[in-house]
């Protein structure tokens, strides 16, 4: 029987002495390592998640597999070349050993950059906006690096200083690495944070987290946003902890940190950005809807567009008195649905929907309501007009033809 690279222990949790290997199984000279192949199931799980969710993004499958063979391989070779740029000293006797991958060495960090620098070349070559790339493939970041870090486990790297915490790790990998390296205050015989564990859960909920809010997005880029604030708030804090981080020359400042502080202040400036500008777009909807300027929804856009300083100042005004009481939702201009026969129909069935409760009333059927539409009410009985109006636009503009046609007809057999 083949002694195990490592014998693990959580002695908080009662694990003791479990034995674990580097290698899966070999076959004649070639060995196929936990790494590798741990490495190799997050690339297919993403690429067949990606490949599923493509098209629905407006994405071909063909071209989804485009960018995987060109980001997978550009990659790993960043990741590399990030790893052996910060430790250079390593390398610079014998350069040689940068093409030497057993020995281990790739950085984060270095593949996704370029990864996503690979995508966007690959994209803009398939006249792909960029900003539609990297909300789609993403989320598939988190999910490959929540599987890929289980490598980690299997090479004992990438963990944390001592802890007393249940799950605190210990190893006779963790003793030899800190025996190694000497850090002051960390006990090579004390159990340490199993940091890789930490960031897998992190990032196998950032995953779920992004596909939800790229479901519902509609904003260019805050899916990409909401990643460099979530992985970079969570690198940040497991960075804090890790007994092998890369330095930033001899400053003692931590690389991944901060890599990882500019991705959460990019992250928020930019849903700043987006939440400013979501709200505002709200807001000036708002102000369409109770200046009555929602006369037909194909104008809605160029009528929120055109509001000026006294709308806004008319709007102020109103907002105002209604806090005061002085008007109530049912005063404002949203019910003139006389500008089009879509806002005429709303209008109508408010009415219906009045009568038929002052009857269910009358009948003692139904409990008395709060007759004043909510300004969200309001707000959603406009939009749902003003989407009748503009499919009511594009129907008649979708029969024009038709009936040119049958006129075409018509005459032709006047002709005839």
């Amino acid at each position: 029987m083949n002694t195990p690279d490592f014998t693990v222990s959580f002695p908080g949790l009662g694990i003791q002495n479990l034995e674990i290997n580097r290698e899966v199984f070999s076959i004649g000279q070639v060995s196929i390592y936990w790494y590798g192949l741990l490495i190799a199931v997050a690339v297919l799980l993403a690429m067949y998640l990606a490949l599923r969710h493509s098209q629905r993004c407006g994405i071909s499958q063909d071209d989804v597999l485009d960018f995987y063979l060109v980001a997978i391989p550009i990659a790993i070779v960043g990741a590399r070349l990030y790893y052996v740029i910060f430790q250079w000293e390593r390398f610079a006797p014998d350069p040689k050993r940068i093409f030497s991958m057993r020995e281990g060495g790739l950085a984060f960090y270095g593949g996704v950059i370029a990864g996503v620098a690979a995508v966007a070349v690959l994209g803009r070559i398939k006249r792909y906006r960029f900003h539609k790339l990297a909300d789609f493939f993403i989320p598939y970041v988190p999910l490959g690096q929540a599987i890929g870090r289980w490598g980690n486990f299997f090479n004992q790297e990438a963990f944390g200083v001592n802890t007393q915490l249940p799950w605190g790790m210990y190893s006779n990998g963790t003793r030899d690495y800190l025996n190694a390296v000497q850090l002051p205050g960390v006990d090579p015989n004390a159990p340490v944070h199993p940091t890789f564990l930490y960031e897998s859960i992190a990032n196998l909920l950032i995953y779920f987290i992004l596909i939800r809010i790229r479901r519902q997005s509609k904003v260019r880029y805050e899916v990409f946003a909401w990643y460099l604030l979530l992985y970079g708030a969570v690198r940040f804090f497991t960075e804090s902890l890790r007994t092998d981080s890369l330095y930033l020359g001899n400053t003692g400042l931590r690389v991944s940190m901060l890599v990882s502080a500019a991705m959460v202040l990019a992250g928020i400036v930019w849903l700043s950005i987006v939440w400013i500008q979501d709200n505002r777009r709200i807001r000036r909807e708002d102000m369409a809807v109770l200046l009555g300027h929602t006369a037909d929804g194909a104008q809605l856009d160029e009528k929120v567009k055109a509001l000026d300083a006294a709308d806004e100042a008319l709007f102020e005004h109103h907002v105002t008195a209604r806090q005061l009481g002085e008007v109530s939702d049912a005063d404002t201009k949203v019910h003139d649905f006389s500008d089009s026969e879509a806002f005429a129909q709303a209008a109508a069935d408010h009415q219906a929907r009045e009568e038929e409760l002052d009857r269910l009333e009358a009948l003692g059927a139904a409990p008395s309501v709060e007759r004043e539409l909510t300004l969200d009410e309001l707000r959603e009985e406009a939009r749902r007009a003003a989407e009748r109006a503009l499919h009511a636009d594009n129907s008649r503009e979708m029969e024009a033809p038709d009936a040119a046609a049958d006129q075409a007809g018509e005459a032709d057999e006047v002709r005839d």
